[in-house]
């Protein structure tokens, strides 16, 4: 044994072989990887593409006022496109249902909401959107989440003054699409 030990000492010392660094592979693409398309927002109108569907007024969830009375009593189509852009604002930053909203193109929200709104008032617009049970499939909308959306949209018609008579004939236009709209 004694002459093994001394016949390892013996040896020739040698340098370890230099080897490289391991080579780290570039991050990968996940998206790439499993063939999910980036969408790309349309540069006139800052929103994301959507699949095709057909486009009619009756997609809006309810036939228009007659008369120019409740459009002029929410401000004409300006008054209108700032209650429709304050009630997504108002959602977005309220608690309660602001999850719902992060995954959504918000600039065709507002679009859509203005154009139903408009149609639906009277005040001369065409809504270009999905109808109601398309656009809020497997969302899964509860009551309470629909409740704090109307909470949400009557604060945004107060901020603008609508005559709170005007607020709850539109409020009755709107409450039977909550059927197409809550999911759970």
């Amino acid at each position: 044994m004694l002459l093994f030990a001394a016949a390892l000492l013996m040896q020739p010392v040698t340098e370890a072989p230099v080897t490289e660094a391991p080579v780290v592979d570039a991050p990968v693409d996940w998206d790439k990887e499993f063939g999910v398309e980036e969408k790309v927002r349309d540069p006139a109108t800052g929103e994301l593409p959507v699949d095709p569907y057909v486009q009619d007024n009756r997609n809006a969830g309810a036939a228009p006022f007659v008369g120019p009375k409740m459009a002029a009593a929410f401000g004409g189509q300006d008054g209108i496109r700032r209650i429709a852009a304050r009630t997504v604002e108002l959602s977005e930053a309220d608690p309660r249902i602001a999850e719902i909203f992060k995954a959504h193109d918000m600039v065709r929200l507002k679009r859509t909401l203005f154009e139903q709104f408009c149609y639906i008032l009277g005040a001369g617009c065409d809504y270009s959107g999905r109808d109601m049970a398309a656009s809020h499939k497997d969302m899964g909308v509860r009551m309470r989440d629909m409740n704090a959306l109307v909470e949400n949209l009557q604060r945004a018609m107060r901020e603008e003054k609508v005559p709170f008579a005007a607020q709850n004939r539109f409020l009755a236009k709107l409450a039977p699409m909550s059927g197409d709209v809550i999911t759970r």
